[in-house]
């Protein structure tokens, strides 16, 4: 028997076991093929390594996704860490490579996934509040909302959840610096029932101005390896 005699079932079943780029070489065999590629029950989960990923073609958004990851555990998550006026030239540019990578495909799924359930962002340092507000508003049924180090989520988020997150059951907000004990006191009180968690995230030195005081700049320079 052949691959095409299949029916439908059996070959979403089989595309399943395949990662990505297996499913993209598959589907370029034929078009049957390419039709079960296409097909928004294939696609309820998305995981990615890497920025990289998100601009490839590998992969279908739809309103059939329910999970969504994005872990970006790279070297350069420390450079997009940096505050952007203490940036140098070459770190600016490294950035700029990249920085309106995540921002723009959390929009694309704003519009084509309002059935997501879970959402996780690890080193994604560009997203911003904004970003994830519009995701908020935009996946009503969101129940799980996982970030850990992002560096420009602040308490502005925190308040988007307690307005936008009617749904939402867990919040992780880890190593993400510019969130405050206080931010956290208030969106407790806003959501008694949310499951609450942010490692380190109020413990951290947040963001200076670049205005700053000597005393701040010398206190951050004691917490950085020498």
């Amino acid at each position: 028997m052949h691959i095409t005699q299949l029916n439908r079932e059996c070959l979403l079943h089989l595309f399943s076991f395949l990662d990505k780029d297996s499913r993209k070489s598959l589907a370029r065999t034929c078009s049957q093929l390419q039709d079960v590629f296409e097909d928004p029950a294939l696609w309820p989960l998305l995981h990615f390594h890497s920025l990289t990923e998100l601009k490839k073609d590998n992969f279908l958004l739809s309103p059939a996704l329910r999970s969504l990851s994005i872990c970006w555990h790279s070297s350069r998550v420390q450079v997009c860490s940096i505050e952007d006026w203490l940036k140098s030239t070459f770190q600016r540019s490294i950035c700029s490579q990249h920085e309106s990578l995540v921002n723009d495909f959390l929009l694309q799924v704003c519009d084509r996934c309002p059935n997501l359930v879970s959402v996780t962002l690890a080193g994604c340092g560009h997203v911003t509040d904004d970003c994830l507000a519009r995701l908020l508003c935009c996946c009503p049924r969101l129940r799980a909302l996982r970030l850990e180090n992002c560096a420009r989520v602040t308490n502005r988020t925190l308040t988007a959840v307690a307005a936008h997150g009617r749904a939402l059951q867990t919040l992780h907000v880890d190593f993400c610096r510019n969130v405050s004990a206080t931010g956290l006191r208030s969106l407790r009180a806003a959501c008694p029932r949310l499951e609450l968690r942010a490692e380190h995230s109020a413990a951290m030195m947040p963001d200076q101005l670049p205005g700053s005081t000597l005393a701040a700049r010398m206190a951050v320079r004691k917490l950085l390896p020498h």
